[in-house]
């Protein structure tokens, strides 16, 4: 089985160097965007090098170029420069110190505020719509969508990044730091820097996990299969990572973490903020 757990693993890794993974803009030649894109892995060591003034801009104008639902725009990103801010949020998300120490940190909020004062502009009644589950949706999308550009244009400037979903582990206390007012919630946070380490990239699902052509697979049998043979492959990177100390599976992970409750307070706290109210 250990034999096969490393084919499984040199198999993945292989397959990010086959033509048809890595699209190719001409023969020979690779199209440098996806190779970053599939190069991904979070970055938690950063250089004390702060980022400069054009490299922020160009990453959050990169993330205002991602699509947005019907022009509507509804995020906002926070910037965090301020020392004792950052030193606070990275209390917040368990004293992790990459939030604290990195290049630049940004937060990125579901942004329903600015909507808020069109009606007081236009004479209309738009309460009904940004209070509703369908425009609280809207702003996750948007806001998640900005993000990830914001991460592929740092990654291509040779920048590392981490997601930071940890902020939601307080968002009362986040929500005074950075003095979001209703219809604002911070969804997450992004460290970015210099990366000083480079961890390995862990192996995702295989690709016929997650794409399906045409309707959805229901078949348990055929997804438990499809879940004990990516154990395998799990299992194998951890022991290769560690020398033979760590020996996880994927479903054992996600079993331990779904079975805890985690950050029950969240419909309430929505609901403060007057979203997803209808």
């Amino acid at each position: 089985m250990a034999g096969h757990d490393q084919e499984d693993l040199k198999s993945f890794r292989s397959s990010l160097k086959k033509d048809g993974l890595l699209h190719r803009r001409e023969a020979g030649k690779m199209n440098d965007l996806i190779e970053t894109i599939l190069n991904h892995r979070s970055v938690r060591d950063f250089e004390d090098k702060p980022l400069s003034k054009e490299q922020i801009e160009t990453i959050v104008k990169s993330a205002q170029a991602a699509s947005t639902s019907s022009f509507i725009q509804a995020y906002s990103i926070i910037g965090v420069s301020d020392r004792s801010k950052k030193e606070k949020l990275a209390e917040v998300v368990g004293n992790q110190p990459y939030v604290a120490n990195n290049g630049h940190f940004l937060v990125f909020c579901a942004d329903l505020y600015r909507h808020s004062l069109i009606g007081e502009m236009e004479g209309s009644n738009v309460f009904p719509s940004i209070e509703s589950t369908e425009k609280f949706m809207v702003s996750l999308i948007d806001a998640a969508l900005a993000a990830q550009n914001a991460a592929i244009a740092a990654e291509s400037m040779g920048l590392g990044i981490c997601y930071i979903g940890g902020i939601r582990n307080n968002l009362e206390a986040v929500e005074e730091i950075l003095k979001t007012p209703d219809y604002v919630i911070p969804l997450f946070g992004m460290a970015i820097g210099h990366p000083a380490k480079l961890n390995d990239k862990k192996p995702r699902l295989p690709m016929n996990h997650v794409y399906m052509e045409n309707e959805y697979e229901q078949d348990p049998e055929v997804l438990k299969e499809q879940l004990n043979s990516y154990n395998e492959l799990i299992s194998a990177y951890y022991k290769e990572r560690t020398g033979g100390t760590r020996a996880d599976t994927w479903t054992g992970q996600m079993g331990q973490m779904l079975e805890k409750k985690s950050r029950m307070y969240m419909n309430d706290y929505v609901s403060k903020k007057k979203m997803n109210l209808r």
